[in-house]
């Protein structure tokens, strides 16, 4: 019963993860891999070329090829918990109220936790592609400047089909007042599902506040925000499992007649091929 209970705990919290993450699985992350993500390292496949297409012999057929699927080792570098103080109940006690409250919190607290460390990957992995305009965006620039980033994904090959753009609140300002941006009400019921807040320029469009902001470490003597990032989910991995699934856990010594929701969540977040990924930031 137990470990039923921590299964659908579990599962619980995951729930409310993809409700909250803007950076979901899927559509800006894959989370394809072999191994044991608690073991602290996985494999994840990249497949950096299509499946090569030959003229047909009908006397002699055709030389196989070989597939160019490579392994990415993918570091669960990610430890977080939770650990919510249910006083004057023991486990076996506490209403399903209080549990389904604290793990709704759980699940939206790791989410906003994920999303920062995973946004940040996206911005600052060496190798990432930084727009050579530092200027900020006008709402007359603001599309030019996604067009640009089109322009040099297409040329490195990045499929047309999947591309993401995560805005910032305040370059998102400027898409909605562009007539090119194709709002909610125009896009299909599983992008909006996925949270996605419109298209451009073949993109779908989500929106994040934990992009950096006025940042003054990244560059001397400057202020650094993030206007957008581009990117493709074949090249940006995330992995993440439950080391320690989610219960209501009895406590001892100085806790008496108490409990606590406890569980721990590791992940890794990495970027196969980093110059896949577009970045136009604003220094001032």
């Amino acid at each position: 019963m137990a470990h039923e209970l921590q299964t659908k705990y579990s599962s619980l919290v995951d729930e409310k993860l993809r409700a909250t993450l803007v950076t979901k699985d899927n559509l800006i992350f894959n989370s394809r891999y072999e191994g044991d993500p608690k073991a602290g390292i996985v494999k994840v496949p990249v497949r950096d070329t299509e499946v090569e297409v030959k003229t047909y012999d009908k006397q002699n057929g055709v030389d196989i090829s070989e597939g160019s699927t490579s392994y990415f080792d993918l570091m669960i570098d990610n430890d977080e918990a939770v650990n919510e103080l249910i006083d004057k109940y023991d486990a076996k006690a506490v209403p399903d109220g209080i549990v389904a409250e604290r793990i709704d919190s759980a699940g939206y607290s790791l989410g906003l936790s994920i999303d920062t460390k995973s946004i940040r990957k996206l911005e600052t992995t060496d190798g990432v592609t930084i727009a050579t305009s530092k200027a900020a965006i006008t709402e007359t620039t603001a599309y030019k400047q996604v067009l640009t980033a089109k322009r040099i994904q297409s040329r490195m090959g990045v499929p047309k089909d999947g591309r993401w753009l995560i805005a910032s609140p305040e370059f998102m300002e400027m898409l909605l007042m562009d007539d090119h941006f194709i709002r909610q009400g125009d896009m299909s019921q599983q992008l909006l599902e996925q949270g996605a807040v419109g298209k451009i320029a073949g993109y779908v469009v989500l929106e994040s506040n934990n992009t950096m902001f006025e940042n003054t470490e990244t560059v001397a003597g400057k202020k650094t925000s993030t206007d957008f990032i581009c990117g493709h989910p074949n090249w940006c991995h995330r992995v993440q499992d439950w080391s320690v699934p989610v219960a209501v856990v009895p406590l001892t010594n100085n806790y008496i007649g108490a409990s606590a929701v406890q569980g721990r969540k590791v992940y890794g977040i990495g970027i196969s091929k980093p110059k896949t990924v577009y970045v136009k930031r604003t220094e001032v």
